[in-house]
Parts: structure tokens; C-alpha cells; sequence
């Protein structure tokens, strides 16, 4: 058993925009110094958070690059954003994305069946890109909810770890009964589970999961970092509470609400630009609310001394 991965808070990261709608790469900079800043133990680039549909594939290595590059020697960076149907062209991108050296290339679950297509489908041709990519390079999975959410059955989560390819999962189950079973699949593999859903975070750390990869990480990942190394504190239970309470804000109008935020309370050089959604979806009234959440994370962050 290889774990490679530290514990903590992996944000599945945001992706700058400038006014005109292209990449800012100059805010991609910043905005990684800043997870780095913040404690964040790894990077995950070119993610749904990322709107990785909605850029093209030179958009999508560039974002890959300039992450890889500005970690480097700080944490590790993971990448996927294989977005296409055909498995070629999966190929292709991901050749690409290989020849960066990332920390490791996720593959995106619902990429290689469809959703009325078996477990078989989906084995074959995963194999079938796995078997393209240099076999150095660790290899990652994420359950994406776009198109679709694929979850991992019990059977191919048995097969990916037992192939010794695979050392990162992003969980998106958000069931904490799921991701105890899955624990015990990836005992004495390679294969570490990360958790993206905040309420079961806590019990899922303490059950073996190895940190947090959520949207909430680009809002609070000093905090999530904080719970990551210190579950067995007293504290925990009720910082849990509070995460779980202010999670919901990712139902309002994310990720141009996380971007409105790290401009407005952060201080970052970026604006609420998106691809996904129109930033005037960004009501008062959301804007009042993550002025709420940032008062209540600073008395909560003074509080654990953060």
C-alpha cells in the first residue's frame, strides 16, 4: 500500500474570468497562491468548479500549466477535464495533460459509459484509457455530477483499486453509509477517498476518509483544513455544525457566489465573471449572505486561532 496523498482540504478550484469572458490567468495565479496560502494540503484543477464544459482544450491545458507550475514544490496538483464522449479524444487531452506532470489525472466517471450503459462499458473503455497514459502517472477518480452523476458501484470500486493505478477518489455520495463501505473496499490499496460533501465530513474522517474536496473549500479552506487534522478534538463536533450549516450557500448561484466572495472579503484581484451563469443572477440578497457567512468565519477562524 503506496498512500501518496497528504490529509486535508483539496478545493476543486475555481477558474478566473475577465470581463470579456477569457481565461485570467493572471487571477488563476493568484487565486492558487491563495489556496496554498490558506492551508489547502493539494490542488484540483479542471474540475466541474472549474466549468470545465464550458472551456476549450487549450483553455483547459493552460489552466493545467500555469496550476502545475505555480505549486510546484508546494503541494501536489490533480487534474482531469477529459470532457468528451469520444474515448480518442479523451486520449488525446489527457496525453496532453500527462505531458505537464501532474500529481495525478483523474478520470471523470461518467466519461466512459453512458448512463443506461454497464458496468462492463464503462470497465473497458476506462481500461482502454488507462492503458494509453504512462503508467508513472497516478491516476484519480471523480464523480462529477455533469452530465450526470455516475457513482462508483461496490464491484468497479473493488476493480479500480485492485489494479494498483488508482490513488484518489473525490466522493461525491454524500452518504456516509456509502463511504464506510468504500473504506473498507480501499483498505491496504493505494486508493485514498476524499470527501466533497460537508455534512458527513467529520464521521467520514474519523471512519479513515483522507480530507475534504468541496466547493466550500474556496470559501473556507482554513477551516476545512482545521477539521481535517484535528478530529479527535473537542472542538470538532461543533466547527462540523457550523460547515455544514454554511455549506448551503453553494445552493445560491455558485460558483459566481464563491468568486463574488474572494473578490469582496479576500481581497483577490478576480471578479464574478462565469461561463456557467450570468453574474447578475448574484442577487443583494445573496451578497448579504456571504457578508454573514464572512462575519460568522472570521469569529469562527478567531476562535481556532486560524
Amino acid at each position: 500500500m503506496e498512500r501518496i496523498f497528504p490529509r486535508g482540504t483539496w478545493p476543486v478550484m475555481l477558474t478566473p474570468f475577465n470581463k470579456k469572458g477569457a481565461v485570467d490567468y493572471a487571477g488563476l495565479k493568484a487565486l492558487t497562491k491563495w489556496y496554498i496560502d490558506q492551508g489547502c494540503s493539494g490542488l484540483f484543477a479542471n474540475c466541474q468548479s472549474s466549468e470545465m464544459f464550458f472551456l476549450n482544450l487549450p483553455e483547459r491545458i493552460g489552466i493545467a500549466s500555469t496550476v502545475i507550475e505555480m505549486a510546484k514544490g508546494k503541494v501536489p496538483v490533480v487534474v482531469s477535464g477529459h470532457i468528451s464522449d469520444d474515448k480518442h479524444l479523451q486520449i488525446e487531452e489527457l496525453l496532453q495533460i500527462a505531458a505537464l506532470d501532474p500529481s495525478a489525472i483523474v478520470f471523470v466517471t461518467n466519461r466512459f459509459a453512458k448512463e443506461d450503459e454497464s458496468d462492463e462499458v464503462w470497465k473497458a473503455n476506462c481500461l482502454e484509457v488507462m492503458n494509453s497514459l504512462p503508467k508513472h502517472i497516478p491516476l484519480g477518480l471523480y464523480e462529477c455530477e455533469y452530465p450526470y452523476k455516475r457513482l462508483l458501484s461496490p464491484e468497479l470500486l473493488k476493480w479500480c483499486a485492485a489494479s494498483g493505478r488508482f490513488y484518489f477518489l473525490q466522493d461525491n455520495s454524500c452518504d456516509l453509509n456509502i463511504i464506510k463501505e468504500r473504506l473498507e473496499i480501499v483498505a491496504n490499496t493505494n486508493l485514498q477517498i476524499y470527501n466533497s460533501n460537508s455534512a458527513t465530513l467529520l464521521p467520514s474522517l474519523k471512519a479513515g476518509s483522507s480530507g475534504f474536496c468541496g466547493a466550500m473549500s474556496s470559501f473556507q479552506p482554513k477551516l476545512y483544513a482545521w477539521l481535517c487534522q484535528h478530529t479527535e478534538d473537542d472542538r470538532a463536533e461543533k466547527l462540523q455544525d457550523f460547515l455544514t450549516l454554511s455549506s448551503c450557500i453553494e445552493n445560491c448561484n455558485y460558483p459566481v457566489n464563491s468568486k463574488y466572495y474572494l473578490k469582496e472579503f479576500e481581497n483577490l484581484d478576480i471578479n464574478s465573471s462565469s461561463r456557467l451563469l450570468d453574474e447578475a443572477l448574484l442577487t443583494e440578497s445573496n451578497k448579504e449572505e456571504l457578508r454573514a457567512l464572512r462575519t460568522h468565519t472570521m469569529e469562527m477562524r478567531k476562535r481556532f486561532k486560524l
